[in-house]
């Protein structure tokens, strides 16, 4: 899977910004009754204070409860959870690695962090994929401070413009940042957005643009 490695920013952006998922491998014998494993990996992501969670099957955390993604599970679905620093995603994988349940697990982070987060949980990871950037007519794209929000739906669910009228309405006061993360998080599907780093990018912004933000 490879749909979110294509998040924009700078390094430091991506400190507190890592997306855990998992699927069984479509098609083949693991996918037979996966539902009961994929609902425990949920379990344990929601023990350990994702800011984000979901299943594209079902919906993300701000358009449906916690509680019915996890029951809603199906042996199709592929299931996520973000944190926003390293101490609950290393609680997260130890669990998970107590749990062995058999499906791929994916992390999706600056590599050199993941990898550390790995080591600290006793994992050592199997196979890594990289990023090589956007080709083609770049010029045709929005600039890259719209691009560090769309790209963390990795489907592209999140529009240009809503992260436009979503910046004006903080500018208005219409929102605050952290309900400006949660508005943009809610057309990704999947629920690998991560509200928190785009309430720190929209009070960037509106620093950048000398507008205080209370």
């Amino acid at each position: 899977m490879s749909h979110t490695l294509h998040r924009r920013g700078t390094v430091e952006s991506f400190k507190n910004d890592f997306v855990l998922f998992a699927m069984s491998a479509k098609g083949t014998p693991n996918e037979n009754d996966s539902k009961t494993k994929l609902k425990r990996f949920l379990e344990i992501v929601r023990e350990h204070n994702p800011v984000n969670m979901g299943d594209m099957k079902t919906g993300n955390s701000f358009i449906r409860s916690r509680d019915t993604i996890v029951s809603s599970t199906q042996d199709t679905s592929i299931v996520h959870g973000v944190f926003e620093n390293r101490v609950d995603l290393i609680a997260a994988l130890k669990d998970l690695k107590d749990a062995d349940l058999g499906i791929s697990v994916i992390i999706s982070g600056l590599m050199s962090d993941v990898h550390e987060c790995c080591s600290a949980a006793g994992l050592k990871p199997h196979t890594c994929e990289t990023s090589l950037g956007i080709l083609g007519n770049t010029d045709r794209l929005p600039d890259e401070d719209i691009l560090r929000f769309t790209t963390m739906c990795g489907h592209g669910q999140v529009p240009f413009n809503l992260v436009i009228k979503i910046v004006e309405d903080v500018k208005e006061a219409k929102l605050t940042v952290q309900q400006a993360g949660e508005e943009l998080a809610k057309p990704c599907q999947c629920g690998v957005f991560n509200p928190v780093r785009a309430a720190a990018m929209v009070e960037e912004i509106m620093c950048l643009w000398g507008i205080h933000v209370v």
